[in-house]
């Protein structure tokens, strides 16, 4: 093998990489100026970034510039044209925003957007500003924007541990990686400090109480430091792409892939974050698995919330996010990170009763005692307290006082007839009975009664078919060992039978998903033009969600309602809303971070000629959420629908 031939370019990354830049030809580009903290220098920095692309003949303008009222940050904004800020009402205050619409209107080569991190006054297009900055980029708009460390998602958690405050404001990690250039604007904390004490960053009162909370020394070289090494992972991924398209040998490895197995619990977040900065610092692709069990139907509404809000977050992050339906997480988990070359797994351990591991098992040791060669990271929390559903929570479900009088009522006629049989069979004989109540208690009401079934069938045996008769003494030993043997079988007889009830019951809410797609299916391939297509989706997802539902395809340049006079009526807001998310292709409205005022969410139709069209739900109810499970139907629904209207494009095209 010759030595061209050895290091020949990698063809997968070849494409990736004249992939993206085809989609970066079109895109504007961003540039971000990094800081550690408020004061070290950004917004400067970047109105003379602005002046010096001014003399080169580039149209720049300040879209929105913070000063603070620093007279040497002000007098830069001479010579730069302003757009004016959009006021906007807010419970009785009037507050200056960054006018998006104008600056479309405008059309400038290069935008300077202040403060990326910001929130956005309720009532804006997107609720925060990297999203006004994103569609700037999509529409070809170069954009200078400033940032503090403490404002990157993946980082949120860590600058809690080191200052004691949790930043609310946060950008998610892609904004950063995707932007062309990072520039880090340092100050050493000495001179940052003495910059406070000067009354150059806050007015003097204010300067005294930062310096006590906040500014202190020590949290200014942590975040100093958080800063370079975020800036020094960008260059080495910058570095590694480049080695790798030109097939420059080095000593990196194949390449490490780490997979994190998330729940219902608050944990999830922190190991999803955590992840993301292993990722970051090994230059690796992550993963986030959820692993469905026939305990996932028991969650609780703010537990799924949770789920949902975890998942959205790891996606936020850069992950790839699966969600597997298994018996057994720690199986599951393995059998995944096999077939998917998983280097190394990140998993949660909650501090719970060492008595309920032995009893119920452990996920955690399960998954290193099978790990083989896979490295597995424990992460550890006390947070048991707070978790939604726990093995507990499954195996003994709150019951309702009739199902333990149906109990009580089964054993009374258990006694009866053994009352009238004891003459005929042996007193052990009876005691199948009553195992047999256990049986059935455990099938149709679960595993608490079926305990309690058991423990009250012993105390009626005892009373009345083992002398002495009507009283609970034995004299007897030999019978004491049939009572705690029927307690024992009928405790594992009711957790058995339960646990296949589970089983068949998640199997069933399973088969029914499936059943349901397949049924779309069948509708949609059926179906001739886009009025039936339309007419099959809207159908299904009343029937399984009780969702309305509408379908808005382009006439010439706007949306409209297809077909004509459909029961949900749609307002000029509703109209604009499914514009946006035409024109961008992403999923906006109710429940998502652009637009969420919306009463209903609105779903791409996306194919391989682009986007065809937008589905419009409204789900019942007005202040909830859209669950994980629903949006992963939602999504399949709409692919389905977009597939089919495609098909009866390209029938009337061929035809005519």
């Amino acid at each position: 093998m010759s030595v061209a031939s050895e290091y020949r370019p990698d063809p997968d990354v070849l494409l990736a990489r004249v992939q993206g830049e085809e989609r970066r030809k079109h895109r504007g580009k961003l540039k971000i100026f990094l800081g550690y903290i408020a004061g070290v220098g950004k917004t400067y920095e970047m109105l003379m970034a602005a002046h010096l692309r001014s003399t080169e003949g580039i149209d720049v303008k300040a879209g929105y510039v913070e000063t603070h009222g620093r007279p040497e940050t002000e007098a830069l904004l001479e010579g730069l044209t302003l757009i004016p800020p959009k006021m906007m009402e807010y419970r009785g205050v009037t507050l200056p925003e960054f006018d998006l619409d104008t600056t479309l209107r405008l059309h400038p080569a290069l935008v300077l957007v202040d403060e990326l991190a910001h929130t956005n006054v309720p009532g804006s297009r997107h609720s925060k500003r990297y999203q006004d900055v994103e569609e700037l980029l999509d529409t070809g708009i170069d954009v200078y924007t400033t940032l503090n460390v403490q404002h990157i998602d993946s980082l949120n958690d860590v600058v809690a541990q080191i200052t004691g405050v949790l930043v609310r404001e946060t950008v998610p990690d892609r904004v950063i990686d995707e932007a062309a250039e990072i520039e880090v604007v340092d100050l050493a904390p000495p001179e940052l400090l003495q910059r406070l004490r000067d009354g150059k960053v806050y007015v003097p009162d204010m300067a005294a109480r930062a310096i006590e909370q906040f500014f202190n020394e020590g949290n200014l070289y942590a975040l100093r430091e958080l800063a370079l090494r975020r800036a020094a992972e960008r260059i080495d991924e910058q570095m590694l792409a480049y080695m790798q398209t030109r097939a420059i040998p080095g000593p990196w490895a194949a390449g490490e892939h780490i997979l994190v197995s998330i729940g219902a619990g608050p944990l999830s977040e922190r190991l999803v974050r955590t992840t993301r900065r292993q990722a970051d610092r090994m230059g690796a692709q992550w993963t986030a698995i959820y692993v469905e069990t026939p305990a996932h139907h028991r969650l609780s509404k703010e537990a799924k919330e949770q789920l949902t809000r975890t998942l959205q977050l790891a996606e936020k992050l850069g992950a790839t996010t699966v969600t597997l339906f298994g018996l057994n997480i720690a199986s599951t988990v393995i059998d995944y990170a096999r077939r998917h070359n998983i280097t190394r797994i990140i998993i949660g351990k909650t501090l719970r009763p060492r008595w309920q591991e032995y009893v119920f098992g452990s996920v955690v040791d399960q998954l290193i005692h099978y790990s083989g060669n896979i490295d597995v990271y424990v992460i550890s929390s006390n947070e048991h307290m707070h978790q939604k559903i726990s093995d507990l929570d499954f195996l003994f479900p709150v019951t309702p006082p009739k199902d333990y009088l149906a109990c009580i009522a089964l054993i009374a006629a258990i006694t009866i007839l053994g009352w009238l049989i004891k003459s005929f069979i042996s007193p052990t004989n009876l005691a199948m009975l009553y195992l047999l109540a256990v049986v059935v208690i455990a099938y149709k009401k679960g595993l608490r009664p079926a305990i309690f079934t058991a423990i009250i069938g012993v105390l009626a045996f005892d009373f009345f078919f083992i002398p002495p008769h009507m009283t609970f003494r034995v004299t007897d030993t030999e019978y004491l060992i049939t009572f705690a043997g029927m307690i024992i079988v009928g405790a594992l007889i009711s957790l058995l039978v339960t646990r296949a009830r589970e089983h068949a019951y998640a199997a069933q809410a399973r088969e029914t998903e499936t059943g349901t797609l397949y049924a779309l299916s069948q509708d949609l391939a059926v179906a001739a033009d886009a009025d039936s297509i339309i007419a099959a989706v809207t159908r299904n997802i009343r029937e399984i969600f009780q969702w309305e539902s509408v379908v808005l395809l382009p006439d010439e340049d706007h949306l409209i309602v297809h077909p004509a006079g459909t029961g949900l009526v749609l307002n000029a807001d509703d109209i604009a809303v499914a514009t946006w998310a035409f024109q961008h292709g992403v999923v906006a409205g109710y429940d998502t971070d652009t637009l969420h005022g919306s009463r209903l969410r609105y779903i791409p139709l996306q194919r391989s000629a682009g986007v065809l069209g937008i589905l419009g739900v409204k789900p019942a109810e007005p202040d909830g959420i859209i669950t994980h499970e629903q949006e992963r139907i939602l999504t399949a629904f709409a692919n389905q629908m977009a597939l089919a209207l495609e098909r009866v494009n390209l029938v009337r095209t061929s035809q005519k």
